[in-house]
């Protein structure tokens, strides 16, 4: 278990060495927070949906996870690069600890980032429907860092360069944005997109930050929670797997 704890804290240490990244992750979340929270506002609110910045903001915070967790699997194939992976692997530690570490401290840097956003969003007028969903919101926080943390350790772990990564990333990352529901209501959308927001995992943990800040959920939580939490289990088992699997 000090394994874990070593490789959680270097990822935390690494991070905030690293205050360009710091600032640089507001950047977009500002445009879409300010340029979409302020300027599609009134379309909202004509059509009877009410606030715009309120609603966005969970899709704006859970997006700021989705990418920090996705390309936290860029640092794996950097650490295998230059060497630190393989030092690490062969230390007399089980490579289940070592994933689990590397798991946990770029989840946790996901959510200080998502964190940061909503500290923004706080500032810039969002406010949540009532204190108490806090600590669920905080779930479903964690939730969205540990299922995409897994997904990009697992194709850190297939591929072997950053090109490729890329590409992979690109790939996954707009469309499991743009089709999770993050910047428009589920309700009332064609029948092939509401089929493609079905299978989308971001769908069921925006949707559950939503309710719990600002009690608008399109599903229950109790669905949201089952949903993430088996993803969570099922696509970290999956990213162990290739992580254990890998050959320097």
């Amino acid at each position: 278990m000090g394994a874990i704890y070593v490789l959680w804290l270097r990822e935390l240490k690494r991070y905030f060495r690293s205050r360009v990244q710091i600032i640089a992750s507001l950047g977009q979340p500002l445009l879409y927070l300010l340029a979409l929270g302020y300027g599609l506002s009134p379309v909202f609110r004509r059509g009877g949906e009410g606030n715009y910045l309120q609603f966005v903001a969970p899709g704006v915070i859970a997006m700021t996870v989705l990418f920090s967790s996705l390309f936290s699997g860029i640092q794996l194939i950097w650490d295998r690069q230059f060497g630190f992976l393989k030092e690490t692997l062969v230390a007399p530690v089980p490579r289940l600890h070592i994933m689990i570490g590397r798991t946990c401290g770029a989840a946790s840097t996901a959510m200080i980032q998502g964190l940061l956003v909503a500290v923004v969003a706080f500032a810039a007028g969002f406010r949540p429907a009532g204190w108490a969903g806090i600590p669920l919101a905080f779930a479903f926080l964690a939730l969205v860092a540990v299922v995409f943390t897994a997904v990009g350790t697992t194709v850190g772990s297939t591929l072997r360069d950053m090109q490729g990564f890329q590409m992979v990333m690109n790939f996954l990352v707009m469309p499991i944005f743009f089709l999770s529901g993050a910047l428009y209501p589920l309700e009332h959308i064609p029948v092939l997109l509401t089929a493609l927001t079905r299978i989308d995992p971001l769908t069921y943990g925006v949707d559950g930050l939503r309710g719990a800040l600002i009690a608008r959920g399109h599903f229950s939580a109790l669905v949201d929670l089952t949903v993430m939490g088996t993803l969570a289990v099922v696509l970290t088992w999956v990213g162990a797997w290739r992580f254990s699997r890998i050959e320097i």
